[in-house]
């Protein structure tokens, strides 16, 4: 059985011939030569939205006004990672500028293996690190990172829910518990469980073992639940 072509109607035997491709059998050397190469199509950039999708491939060709538009689509998202990374709003309001800085010079080398906002959000907090290590503050966090009191100290069960962060806690007293961690608790705790990134590649970002980041993690969960019980007592008293 003869099969139809996909789209368009039939091409007219006489006034408009199928050229031969080079990979038929049936085509003569001549044709073979002849026969031109089809071009394989762009990727297009990956994003479920055709109008960003289309703002993007713009920005990616040079023109300021679609990056513009980028900047004021992710700007909120990527101002608030950095300054739960950093917990400071003078620093958060800096990184976000150079992250957007990074995000001119190299948005022509994205090429939509991922979501570009999950290519924007790792760029921020690449930038991030790169502040952090620059100020030795990884390096104090990971190593030093106030060690808790004697009751305080954790177990060795490491990776378990932390079934008293699951209730109802106020939005607003949470974040300020989140900003009070030592910047150290506070980077792993954003990247693990805020940001949703496993401990090896939390270990790979800040070139430290995995067991270290397990540790900071598990102290930066209990210095949160101490301080979060604390609260509602201190208002209780006021």
């Amino acid at each position: 059985m003869p099969q139809s072509r996909s789209t368009g109607s039939p091409p007219d035997p006489v006034s408009d011939p199928v050229p031969a491709s080079a990979s038929d059998p049936r085509a003569t050397p001549e044709q073979a030569q002849a026969a031109p190469v089809e071009a394989q199509p762009p990727v297009p950039p990956v994003s479920s939205n055709p109008e960003e999708a289309n703002i993007l491939t713009r920005a990616q060709a040079g023109d300021h006004h679609a990056f513009a538009q980028i900047y004021a689509l992710h700007k909120r998202r990527i101002y608030s990672l950095c300054l739960r990374m950093v917990g400071n709003i003078t620093e958060a309001e800096d990184l976000t500028q150079e992250a957007f800085l990074q995000l001119h010079r190299k948005i022509a080398t994205f090429r939509g293996d991922s979501a570009f906002s999950t290519w924007l959000h790792r760029l921020a907090i690449n930038v991030v690190l790169m502040q952090l290590r620059k100020k030795g503050l990884s390096l104090i966090s990971l190593d030093e990172a106030m060690e808790p009191a004697v009751e305080e100290r954790p177990g060795r069960s490491f990776g378990t829910a932390d079934l008293t962060l699951t209730g109802a806690i106020d939005r607003m007293a949470l974040q300020k518990a989140i900003d009070d961690l030592p910047a150290g608790y506070r980077l792993i705790f954003v990247l693990h469980d805020i940001e949703g990134y496993e401990h090896n590649e939390i270990a790979a970002m800040l070139d430290c073992s995995i067991g270290n980041s397990k540790s900071q993690l598990h102290k930066a969960r209990l210095k949160l639940r101490s301080t979060l019980r604390i609260q509602p007592q201190e208002e209780g008293r006021r």
